[in-house]
């Protein structure tokens, strides 16, 4: 485990009066990282959780996806790496669409680039995790290209594709595969810009070429509307960072500039946020890059001089940046590289597109007010059974993470976690058909899940799990 030195030490910035160091916080690798003796040799980039509670992750420009499996005590720094199978041919994306839908399975849309050759194709693929099997799902038809581009998995469960290259985006029906078109009215084209679903269904982006606008999309209506100016600029050369929503109902916007914003989603207004500050190597921002909701609200971000190395780390406390130390190859990185994903654990799983898998781990705790709170649920399960389990803030109330047009993350649907009691291992149920894909939603949810053929019998604990974030646990006999 590597934890927080000084800042005088680590950076030797005190004299530029920005540099406030946490010291609890942690990076940890992985005990079995990729092309350690034993597992697969690959490198990382974009990863998903998988409603099983394994993380599944791309080699970087490939087409071959890998799986990590926690250990049985639920530890993802000592899972284990199995290779899973390969993109359809011809298909081999770097900075695309990506989500896992409700039915649990893992769709990818797009890319900037094909082989690592530039390339804004209409390729796309949906990965079904129980068959290990991906099946082709070309674009929307009469599109010539969708490239890096955004997407969400709507509240009502629809998953929402931009074309990067024009202001289309199109809904895709997940049981026959085909495509809706939606979207009208944009006020400027899709391209590098990023979407964040909101507490009230909506959908948030910044105009990356429209000044200082954003826009809300209405699932209602299926058009866009305009929210308000950021009131700084965000977007620079195009380019923009993430925002990620807080449980507070809050979104905290990042830029390409050195600004950052924030959206009230209850009064729909917009205040400037905190400027990232000017570190030795010229002015820090998110220029591509990622940040991810912690579990105990803050915001982490890995911010770097417009895309290139050394990269630097702040937590965003809701009214101050502060500084993190990074992990080991920050210096090495641009946040372009980086990808965060939010793990069950509440931990951070980052990837930069090499062979070093870090997690992080923040300090603090979550709300009990945050977390998911199981009203029905069976007293009684099998090993390979079927069961559903309902109550409220089953999607959390964020995203989770973010990163904007080149990769999508999200982790707003319910795990199911089963421990035994006697052996204290860990199991998790595979969730699927959620009844709600909203955030911050204060109605009750369903969702079934199927209890793992080796889950051991006897008196366990069953817990909820949304973005990192366990209910109190109900106790259920497994026979």
């Amino acid at each position: 485990m590597r934890t927080h030195v000084s800042c005088s030490v680590a950076l030797t910035l005190v004299s530029l009066g920005w540099c406030q160091v946490a010291r609890a916080q942690s990076w940890t690798p992985l005990n079995n990282q990729p092309c350690s003796p034993g597992q697969p040799c690959f490198f990382p980039s974009t990863a998903l959780l998988l409603t099983d509670g394994t993380v599944i992750a791309q080699d970087v420009g490939g087409s071959s996806w890998f799986q990590l499996i926690p250990d049985n005590s639920g530890s993802y720094v000592n899972g284990t790496w199995l290779q899973l199978a390969s993109l359809p041919p011809g298909y081999s994306p770097l900075y695309f669409a990506s989500a896992v839908l409700p039915d649990g399975r893992l769709i990818v849309e797009g890319g900037e680039f094909n082989f690592l050759l530039s390339e804004s194709n209409t390729l796309g693929a949906i990965y079904d995790p129980i068959a290990n099997e991906w099946t082709s799902v070309p674009g929307p038809p009469g599109w010539t290209g969708i490239g890096d581009a955004s997407s969400v998995v709507l509240a009502d469960g629809q998953f929402m594709l931009a074309n990067a290259g024009t202001e289309q985006q199109a809904l895709l029906n997940a049981e026959t595969l085909t495509w809706t078109s939606t979207g009208g009215s944009k006020a400027d084209s899709n391209n590098e810009e990023g979407w964040t679903l909101l507490p009230n269904k909506q959908v948030l982006t910044i105009d990356t070429r429209n000044g200082t606008n954003s826009e809300v999309y209405i699932p209602g209506s299926g058009k866009w509307h305009s929210a308000g100016s950021t009131i700084v600029p965000l977007s620079a050369g195009a380019e923009i960072g993430p925002a990620v929503l807080r449980p507070n109902g809050t979104v905290f916007a990042t830029g390409a500039s050195e600004h950052t914003a924030i959206y009230n989603t209850a009064s729909e207004t917009w205040s400037v946020g905190p400027d990232f500050p000017v570190s030795p190597q010229g002015q820090l921002n998110i220029t591509d890059g990622p940040a991810a909701l912690l579990s105990n609200g803050n915001v982490l971000c890995d911010t770097s001089p417009s895309g290139n190395p050394p990269s630097y780390f702040f937590e965003f406390d809701g009214a101050n940046l502060n500084q993190v130390a990074g992990p080991p190859r920050a210096p090495l990185a641009g946040s372009f590289a980086g990808r965060m994903l939010v793990l069950p654990t509440g931990q951070i799983f980052f990837t930069d597109g090499s062979a070093d898998v870090e997690i992080y781990t923040s300090n603090g705790s979550p709300n009990r007010a945050w977390a998911p709170k199981i009203h029905s649920a069976p007293t009684t399960v099998s090993p390979g059974g079927s069961y559903v389990v309902s109550g409220d803030h089953f999607n959390g109330f964020s995203q989770g993470a973010a990163y904007g047009d080149d990769a999508q993350s999200a982790t707003n649907y319910p795990l199911v976690r089963i421990t035994n009691l006697a052996t204290g291992h860990v199991f998790y149920s595979r969730t699927h058909d959620h009844t709600s894909m909203s955030v911050a939603y204060g109605g009750i949810v369903s969702t079934h899940f199927d209890v793992s053929d080796n889950q051991e019998l006897g008196t366990s604990s069953l817990v909820v799990v949304a973005n990192g974030i366990p209910s109190a646990p109900v106790f259920i006999d497994v026979r």
